[in-house]
C-alpha cells in the first residue's frame, strides 16, 4: 500500500498516522506547511514529497515541484495542482497522477491514466471532508481508498 496525502498545512493528525500504518511508501502532494510534517511521516516509511503554494523557506526550497515515483510496474508523476499539469501523463508513461490544492478528495481516469487527489488532512477548510487515501498496486488494476480523518476515529 502506498499512503497518498496533501494539504497537511502544518497538521499532521493522529488519525492521519494511524491510517498510514503499514505503508510501504508515502507520497505527499504539496502544501506540506512544515518539515517537521515530512520528518514524522519517514517514521512511518520512505517519503516523495513535492512543494506546495504555500511551502516557503530553506527547507521548503529542496523539495522539487514535481516527482516520479517507480513503484511495482507503475510510474507515478506528483505535482500539487494538476491544472499545472504540463505533460501528457499517458504519452509519458505514466500510469497514474497525485495531485493536491483543491482539498475535494476526487479519482477519476482520462486516456488510461488513473487521476488521484488524496484531499486535504491538515485544518478543515469550509465543510469538506478531512481525507487521505491508500493507493493499492498489488491487483489487476490499481485501487484507490479514501479515508475519512475523525478525531478519535
Amino acid at each position: 500500500m502506498i499512503g497518498l496525502i496533501s494539504d497537511t498545512h502544518g497538521l499532521l493528525r493522529p488519525e492521519a498516522v494511524a491510517a498510514l500504518r503499514g505503508a510501504e511508501q508515502i507520497i505527499h502532494a504539496g502544501d506540506v506547511g512544515r518539515q517537521e510534517i515530512l520528518d514524522e511521516l519517514r517514521a512511518i516509511a520512505p517519503v516523495t514529497a513535492v512543494r506546495g503554494n504555500i511551502d516557503k523557506g530553506a527547507w521548503a526550497s529542496r523539495l522539487p515541484p514535481t516527482a516520479i515515483v517507480q513503484a511495482a510496474l507503475t510510474r507515478i508523476y506528483v505535482l500539487h495542482d494538476v491544472k499545472e499539469l504540463d505533460l501528457d501523463p499517458a504519452a509519458a508513461g505514466f500510469g497514474i497522477v497525485v495531485s493536491g490544492h483543491s482539498h475535494k478528495h476526487r479519482q477519476s481516469e482520462r486516456d488510461g491514466v488513473l487521476y488521484v487527489n488524496p484531499g486535504s488532512a491538515g485544518p478543515r477548510r469550509f465543510r469538506l471532508p478531512i481525507t487521505l487515501a491508500r493507493l493499492y498496486l498489488d491487483e489487476l488494476a490499481p485501487r484507490v481508498e479514501f479515508v475519512e480523518l475523525t478525531p478519535g476515529g
